[in-house]
This record gives C-alpha cells, structure tokens and sequence, in this order.
C-alpha cells in the first residue's frame, strides 16, 4: 500500500488524480478538503480528520475509515458499500443516497445526519447515536439496530431490521418494552 501524507494526496487531487485505490493515510488532516470523485476503494484510512469535508460521489468500498472524524462531511451518492467505518463521527454528516450496503458502523455518531434514500442494507449499526438523524426511505433490510439510540430521529422503517430492547425509538421509548 501507498502511504499518503495530506500534503502530497491534496497535491495529486489538485493534479488531477482521482484514483487511489489502496493507499494508506492514517491520522491526516484534511480540514475542508475536497475531494468529490475520489476513489479510494479499499485504502486505509483510519484517525482520518476531514470534518466540514466534500466526498460526494467518491468510492470508499472497502475502505477501513476507523475511529475518523468526518462530521459537517458532505458524503452525498458516495459508495462505502462493505467499508469498516467503526468508532467514527459523522454527526450532522449528508449522506443523502449513499451506499452503506454491509457496512460496518458499530459505535458510531451519526447524530443529526441526513440518512435519506440511503442503502443500510445488512449494516451493522450496533452502538451507533442516530439522535435527530433523518431517515426517510433508507433501505433499513437487515440492518442491526440492537443498541442504538433513535431518539427523535425521523422516518425510521423498522420492517426487515433487528432492534432489541436496548434500542431506544424516536419517541424514547426501548423497543419491545
């Protein structure tokens, strides 16, 4: 793998590279950084600091992006399809349509985020703050809610989706009880 600082990936998108399949960036900061189109599929990107961030359209598909700090982060049509995004604020993050089939987000902030049309399909969300988060026609099929707290988050379907009693609902309610 290609290991990156933030200096020279920013220098490479500037030069017009896109792809970077495979890299390595561990703990840089890319404060407002835009990348829109990026490919960084299967790249290791772990302590990532990239809040207030633009990665609309990129491929992250298994992409490690562990314990990263992407919140105020644009992630609209992105395809993270399988990545490991545990541990990792994406609080008040959009991501409007984008793919989290099989994606693994356990103990994860997403507080506030706009989830809407997202594909959740399979996710593993166990842990994960959803509070205020909006929800309207996410794919939920399969999802695993156990955990995670819903508190007024809006739009939630919880057909297809495993929930238990430590899950709190929008209403703040604990489901099943």
């Amino acid at each position: 793998m290609q290991q990156f600082t933030s200096d020279a990936l920013l220098e490479a998108y500037g030069r017009g590279r896109r792809d970077f399949r495979g890299v390595t960036a561990i703990a840089i900061s890319l404060f407002e950084a835009d990348l829109r189109q990026i490919d960084l599929s299967g790249s290791c990107l772990d302590q990532i600091y990239m809040p207030y961030g633009n990665l609309s359209l990129a491929r992250l598909q298994e992409a490690s992006l562990v314990q990263a700090q992407l919140s105020d982060s644009i992630l609209y049509r992105a395809d993270l399809a399988l990545a490991s995004i545990t541990r990792t604020n994406l609080s008040r993050a959009d991501l409007r349509h984008t793919n989290l089939k099989g994606v693994k987000l356990a103990g994860s902030d997403l507080s506030g985020a706009n989830l809407s049309g997202a594909n959740l399909a399979g996710a593993d969300l166990e842990g994960c703050k959803l509070m205020g988060a909006r929800l309207d026609g996410a794919v939920l099929k399969g999802t695993n809610l156990s955990r995670c707290n819903l508190f007024r988050a809006a739009g939630v379907e919880f057909e297809g989706c495993y929930c238990d009693t430590s899950t709190i609902l929008p209403n703040g309610y604990h489901h099943g009880l």
